[in-house]
């Protein structure tokens, strides 16, 4: 088995869901091996498919004056926020194949964000109950760092996790995040104490941190990853699991 691992730069998230449906269609039918998607949105919101409307606390019209688009998709999960300075990952994974069950993938994932934010120097860790990677998860005010909402079709993976790198932390005052109130949210950057010029969000610091969550993933996944590469795909019975 093999990784292909592809970094796709800044993508709108109707064209990145496209692109996922059209990939899970080709590796159900074993025209490509599993693939690992890294890459960033402009500013979005999105809603799982059982998520509660009201954790999105401001007027649509407000996010319409701001260019803030909300979604419904029919990943596992709440709201959640993706933007700049946000690395997304969608691995388009066979699970059977790999002798993976969902929980198991699941904290995977988990594993692999946790292990990215150590490069960095950064301590994370799983909070129970509540998926994703977390920031002193145990102290009274735990911060979240990375969101995990995952999808299942003809045993193939897709959506997955958002972490975030330099991120506003700001923007994330449009939601609840993952359908909690009152919640910390926090950035490798900020945990990290990069300084004002290193903090702001960019898509460099994206694609650096693409590449250590994609070493991660591979290595948790028995495997090396391949080196992600620049140029995006050409082609444009179900469980879900996550928080958003």
């Amino acid at each position: 088995m093999t990784l292909d691992v592809r970094w796709l730069g800044r993508v709108p998230y109707r064209e990145a869901w496209d692109l996922q449906h059209a990939l899970v269609a080709d590796r159900a039918a074993g025209r490509i091996p599993d693939t690992l998607l890294l890459l960033e949105h402009p500013r979005v919101l999105t809603l799982g498919r059982h998520a509660t409307e009201e954790h999105v606390i401001v007027p649509a019209e407000y996010l319409a004056s701001i260019g803030v688009e909300v979604i419904r998709v029919e990943r596992g999960g709440e709201v959640t926020y993706h933007g700049p300075g946000q690395l997304v990952a969608y691995p388009i994974v066979k699970l059977g194949e790999r002798g993976l069950l969902i929980q198991p993938f699941v904290r995977l994932l988990e594993s692999a964000m946790i292990g990215t934010a150590a490069t960095y120097g950064v301590t994370a860790e799983r909070r129970e109950g509540f998926p994703g990677a977390w920031c002193d998860p145990g102290s009274p005010l735990p911060r979240k760092l990375g969101a995990l909402g995952v999808r299942i079709e003809q045993d193939i993976s897709y959506h997955g996790i958002a972490l975030n790198v330099t991120t506003d932390l700001d923007d994330f005052g449009l939601i609840n995040p993952c359908g909690l109130q009152s919640i910390g949210v926090t950035s490798i950057a900020r945990e990290a104490g990069w300084p004002p010029g290193r903090s702001l969000p960019s898509t460099a610091s994206v694609e650096e941190a693409g590449h250590r969550f994609a070493l991660s993933f591979g290595r948790l996944l028995g495997e090396p990853a391949l080196a992600p590469a620049t140029t995006p795909a050409t082609t444009p019975a179900s469980t879900t699991a996550g928080t958003g």
